[in-house]
């Protein structure tokens, strides 16, 4: 039996949720293996850590990694409320993630489709399986609320 994609991305936007508390932009991810066992779940940390790179998937990734004890997550599933930017889809592709699913599309900064389409690069030397829309209007409703709320000022 697969994963349930739906369990996943619930997974992930309850990681999305913690982010928007702390003042995050709220995006949510979790790694999982082919049957949808969760192996990592993460929520972005950037301003926290003070670390752009502390994007949700990238953190969820290196959780994942390690607890494989490899930095290959060769059939990995990687689950974000948000499709990925050009640097955490950079990530995916060195780990070699089999499967890629996302919330809401980010005509803005998307590298999975969107703006750009890392995900089937014919240049690169892996190609992710992409499917988007999973739980797509609760993932942009997450992130339109976060910054309707910052547009009036609210912290």
């Amino acid at each position: 039996m697969g994963a349930d994609l739906y369990q996943l991305m619930r997974v992930a936007l309850k990681e999305a949720k913690i982010a928007m508390g702390q003042g995050e932009v709220p995006v949510g991810a979790v790694v999982a293996a082919g049957d949808g066992t969760v192996l990592a779940s993460a929520h972005n940390m950037p301003i926290n850590l003070n670390d752009p790179t502390a994007h949700a998937e990238i953190l969820a990734l290196r959780e994942a990694a390690s607890k494989v004890g490899n930095y290959r997550l060769v059939d990995m599933i990687l689950i974000s409320t948000i499709e990925p930017c050009l640097m955490c889809m950079g990530a995916a592709l060195q780990a070699r993630i089999g499967h890629l699913v996302y919330g809401a599309s980010d005509p803005k900064a998307g590298a999975a489709g969107s703006l750009f389409d890392l995900s089937s690069d014919r240049r690169l030397n892996h190609a992710i399986k992409v499917t988007s829309g999973v739980m797509e209007a609760e993932c942009r409703s997450l992130i339109q609320e976060f910054f309707r709320a910052k547009r009036k000022g609210c912290p």
